[in-house]
């Protein structure tokens, strides 16, 4: 990795938050910036990003070893990024509380594998430490101005569509249900009835594709992400760093973390990011959104779906 170094003035203009971090690492990724990262740089930027308030920031040398990088490699990414040095980057990385709960994290498989069997409690109760820190994490890069766009661009859209596999064709069946609650002609793309080539074709310019994966990306995911973009469809990205391929063939991003002890990528912070946006609709959408349940209510009653 060599990121370009910037000028003197450039360097004024170093993001001085976290929030405005994020947003710049996003910008980059979607290439909305002068500042250029190689596709290295901007993952160790991601990372960086996902481990604010954590204990190996302490340290450059201890951090490098974490993202397996040499220091010299963060030192010229913070001065890219506008910084003199990395203290001023660390200082805003640390501007988060300090967490043991993050020395948990683990390969996957390897700790439920490692796990005493005489006290699979201990197991689940790390589990769910875990997934508790994860949405604390999520909410710490949410920004009221994100739940505001992803809420204006899908009750404001003629069609919605979302698209997941493998695990997340479960996410994608959960939002697309919260959604379809609130308003008219929100399902899945490339249903039982129709492929996905089929399904993007029958969008229009200014429908939403909402997409979702998480590292390692399903290669399908991040084509489907590209095409609907080349076509006009405006692309949401529900993924975890700011450097993902989907964030590159979208205009909105809302990133969640997911990295536990779980046996694969843990799904309960997206689940719960799912539920926030769903309310985010559901206060966007207002009356026309509460005319929507009741007439779903309504037919719920007149079919004797929900037992008294």
């Amino acid at each position: 990795m060599a990121p370009a170094t910037p000028s003197s003035t450039d360097r004024h203009t170093a993001p001085r938050d976290l929030g405005a971090l994020r947003a710049l690492s996003l910008a980059i990724a979607r290439g909305e910036t002068d500042l250029h990262l190689g596709p290295k740089a901007q993952e160790v930027l991601a990372q960086l990003l996902e481990l604010s308030g954590d204990q190996a920031l302490l340290s450059i040398s201890t951090l490098a070893r974490r993202l397996e990088v040499n220091p010299s490699t963060i030192s010229r990414l913070a001065r890219a990024l506008g910084y003199e040095r990395f203290g001023e980057l660390q200082s805003i990385l640390l501007s988060e509380r300090l967490d043991g709960s993050r020395s948990f994290y683990r390969q996957h498989a390897t700790a439920a594998l490692a796990a005493d069997r005489g006290d699979l409690l201990a197991q689940a109760r790390q589990l769910g430490r875990e997934h508790c820190h994860n949405i604390e994490r999520f909410l710490d890069g949410l920004s009221n101005t994100d739940l505001e766009a992803f809420a204006e661009r899908v009750m404001g859209a003629g069609r919605v569509r979302l698209y997941g596999v493998r695990q997340f064709h479960a996410f994608a069946s959960f939002l697309a249900y919260g959604l379809a609650m609130l308003r008219a002609d929100v399902a899945l793309l490339g249903g039982s009835d129709q492929g996905v080539a089929e399904g993007l074709a029958a969008l229009s310019p200014g429908d939403v594709l909402i997409a979702a994966s998480c590292k390692p990306y399903t290669r399908q995911v991040v084509e489907v992400c590209r095409a609907a973009q080349d076509h006009g469809i405006r692309v949401i990205a529900v993924t975890d760093f700011a450097s993902s391929p989907l964030v590159r063939h979208s205009e909105l991003a809302i990133l969640a973390p997911h990295e536990s002890s779980f046996v694969s990528n843990s799904m309960v912070a997206f689940a719960a990011a799912a539920e926030c946006l769903v309310n985010a609709c559901a206060t966007h959408g207002g009356e026309a959104a509460a005319q929507a349940l009741s007439r779903r209510d309504l037919f719920i009653e007149t079919l004797g779906i929900e037992q008294p």
